[in-house]
């Protein structure tokens, strides 16, 4: 009987980052992956297009990472009915800017990138854990950001909510190390997704060294090699990829 391929699931893998990840894993190392998306299926269901038309296979996963019983729900479900499959690697890539001064954020704005970023890799990873703890493998990739690394005027709370996930891969990869699960965070710069479609391009291309911003499928090369057994003796790491912004 042939072994079901392994999966990957990749939070917010609809569109931007999140897509480049979804097709690289699949195209360098034959995972099945979970598309997990909020609220856009239209860009979800071109993600999985694009994924099929490459020759991969994968399928949509639609929860709020944010809410513990919708994460429970979905993944619990996908578990039951799918008991011989294994999701060796879960990148948390979903998250969502909410910019302003710290001073007039309103409180919904703090919370709800919080709550997405980091109860989001909370929520999920804690779901998932248990199951590469039991088969002793697996890759967890947080991704963070050079603003959790360096902080931003104007983005206090997208700020904390990464510096946040940071905190989280270094403890967890040290719970984890002993059970071949690795543990790392992806901390880009300024990538040409959305997030920075409201921004003066000559606002930042002038603060980067390398004179350009990044593509998504720069940092989706980064997170398949985390993903595999070369990165096997990484962890706990916050990997920079931003062309040469740092504090």
């Amino acid at each position: 009987m042939r072994k079901a391929p392994d999966c990957a699931l990749v939070t917010g893998g609809s569109k931007g980052i999140g897509r480049a990840i979804t097709l690289q894993l699949a195209k360098d190392h034959g995972l099945h992956i979970l598309i997990n998306y909020a609220s856009d299926t239209q860009a979800a269901q071109e993600t999985l297009r694009l994924l099929e038309e490459q020759g991969g296979s994968g399928e949509l996963l639609k929860f709020n990472v944010q809410n513990r019983s919708a994460v429970d729900k979905a993944i619990g479900e996908w578990l039951s009915a799918n008991p011989e499959k294994f999701v060796k690697v879960l990148v948390n890539n979903a998250g969502i800017t909410r910019d302003g001064l710290f001073m007039w954020m309103p409180e919904n704005n703090w919370d709800e990138v919080i709550d997405i970023s980091l109860k989001g890799t909370y929520n999920v990873t804690q779901n998932l854990v248990r199951q590469m703890i039991k088969n002793k493998s697996g890759r967890i990739i947080n991704i963070s950001s050079v603003s959790g690394l360096r902080g931003a005027a104007g983005q206090t709370n997208y700020s904390t909510a990464k510096a946040g996930i940071i905190g989280i891969t270094k403890a967890l990869a040290q719970e984890l190390a002993r059970l071949n699960i690795t543990v790392n965070a992806v901390a880009p710069g300024f990538i040409n997704t959305d997030m920075i479609t409201t921004i003066d391009p000559e606002k930042y291309i002038k603060l980067i060294p390398a004179g350009r911003v990044g593509e998504p499928r720069e940092v989706a090369h980064l997170v398949s090699f985390l993903a595999s057994e070369k990165s096997s003796y990484i962890t706990g790491e916050v990997i920079n990829i931003n062309g040469g912004l740092y504090s």
